[in-house]
């Protein structure tokens, strides 16, 4: 068993039964989250727990470790960790620094202002300093948009979508999820239309079912 793997474990067993809301226990769980980032692992819910421990306990509030917390819920978009992280951060600490900021850049990434994401990450790259894989996780995302959005896109525009990739770069991703080049800079994505299948939709209702129905309708 990895490293990872044992701390996982370890945590697991602390986030069971009553144990779950004793601050003495944020400690460990604070090296949790630092460990995840730095070993590009993820474990929502013990993230979690963190955050309901620091609503619990205002004064042991780090916003460090809150901060870390929101950059990996962000690397697991489409998912709503992001979201669900944020409602439980009180007014107050989000509207500081460097909170303010991984909301600003979550709230591009959710509305797909792509470009705008890379350029405010750019200004503000300190942020994901032992954040292991974190661009390479949103590019991942940012792909998943795609896919489900475009037949064919544009060479230069998918490039600065996935952050101002170079050529070779961009080859890499494109092999990555079987798109092509299907005329010069145009890349095919898929035929959307035949990603759609339409769903046949029975409902069943057998007899005891309708008989309730009229019996309680006299």
């Amino acid at each position: 068993m990895s490293a990872i793997e044992q701390m996982r474990a370890n945590v697991g067993k602390l986030l069971k039964g009553i144990d779950r809301y004793n601050p003495e226990n944020l400690s460990t769980l604070e090296r949790y989250v630092e460990t995840q980032a730095r070993e590009n692992a993820y474990d929502l819910e013990a993230n979690l727990a963190v955050l309901k421990l620091y609503q619990f306990n205002p004064a042991f509030f780090q916003s460090t470790v809150t901060a870390q917390i929101l950059l990996k819920a962000l690397t697991n978009l489409p998912h709503t960790d992001f979201t669900l992280c944020k409602c439980m951060i009180d007014q107050t600490h989000q509207e500081e620094r460097p909170i303010q900021q991984i909301l600003n850049l979550g709230d591009l990434l959710e509305t797909c202002h792509f470009q705008d994401f890379w350029r405010n990450l750019e200004e503000n790259a300190e942020l994901i300093d032992g954040i292991t894989s974190f661009e390479d996780s949103v590019r991942k995302f940012i792909c998943h948009v795609v896919g489900i959005t475009y037949q064919t896109i544009e060479k230069w525009l998918l490039a600065e979508m996935l952050g101002e990739l170079t050529d070779s770069q961009l080859q890499v991703w494109m092999s990555k999820y079987g798109w092509t080049e299907s005329e010069p800079d145009k890349i095919f994505i898929c035929n959307q239309e035949e990603s759609i299948k339409p769903k046949n939709i029975v409902e069943k209702i057998d007899f005891d079912s309708v008989a309730s129905i009229m019996a309680t309708s006299h």
